[in-house]
């Protein structure tokens, strides 16, 4: 895996590893660190040895603390709708990623932070992780997709209170409210992390990775729609190896060896 200016990538048993290395600007999204994560994503996404991603910030008290204010500050109207679209196409690219990513949120997760924790497929939160979107505070609004995600987390009405008032919440009233899966002590927070991974690694990668493209998919679609994919997908399912090895290893109770052959 290549170096990176900002991030760091590391590849154990399947699982990849991939932390925000800005602990001086904590770990603050700039322009450089956005182009990173989307060269990140579309490596790990193409590499086969990857069947699960971790997303994490370097340091004990900072996840993402959001886009880097002093590169948006002196922008005009059309600059930041190009930053907007540069972070909804890099966040894009985190929940479309064929491979479960799980965020490990080690610290603060605002603006920017709670966004791309919210791109992610679960979030598992430190005890000292605090999350917000502070934007209307600075003239602003939610710009890389938390207008949108916020509101299918948590629900509509949480959502308004949370991006109008700018309030920041603590690890457990985001765990009450669905923001997070998972609460955990900091210092566990990565074993925790990896720990999940290796639950999703032991399943069928092929349906992992189908029920991923139905959820999201299905999320965008009437429900008459979205039930008629989920069915197209189920029966694609019975076309692969996956599943012979799975429900004969059911019937015959043994552990199943699945290889994602079609």
């Amino acid at each position: 895996m290549k170096e990176y200016n900002n991030a760091i990538v590391e590849i154990e048993n399947g699982t990849a590893v991939v932390t925000l290395n800005r602990p001086q600007a904590l770990n603050a999204l700039n322009d450089e660190l956005m182009s990173e994560i989307n060269d990140i994503f579309t490596d790990l996404n193409q590499d086969n040895s990857v069947k699960v991603i971790i997303l994490t910030g370097a340091g004990e008290k900072s996840f993402v603390a959001g886009a880097d204010i002093k590169e948006m500050k002196d922008l005009n109207a059309d600059e930041g709708r190009r930053w907007a679209e540069k972070g909804e196409t890099t966040f894009l690219k985190i929940e479309q990623c064929e491979k479960p990513v799980i965020a490990a949120i080690n610290g603060f997760a605002l603006g920017g932070g709670c966004e791309i924790a919210m791109a992610c497929d679960i979030r598992i939160a430190a005890e000292n992780a605090k999350f917000g979107q502070p934007e209307v505070g600075l003239g602003i609004i939610p710009g890389f997709g938390g207008t949108q995600r916020m509101s299918r987390l948590v629900g509509r009405g949480m959502a308004k209170y949370l991006i109008y008032t700018a309030n920041m919440i603590k690890a457990d009233e985001a765990y009450r409210i669905g923001l997070v899966q998972k609460v955990v002590p900091l210092a566990s927070l990565l074993e925790e992390a990896k720990s999940l991974a290796q639950t999703i690694i032991k399943k069928s990668q092929t349906a992992v990775c189908f029920a991923k493209d139905a959820i999201n998919r299905g999320a965008e679609m009437s429900m008459a729609n979205a039930m008629a994919y989920e069915a197209y997908i189920f029966g694609m399912c019975f076309g692969g190896e996956d599943q012979t090895e799975g429900m004969n290893a059911f019937v015959t109770k043994a552990k199943p060896n699945f290889t994602g052959k079609f």
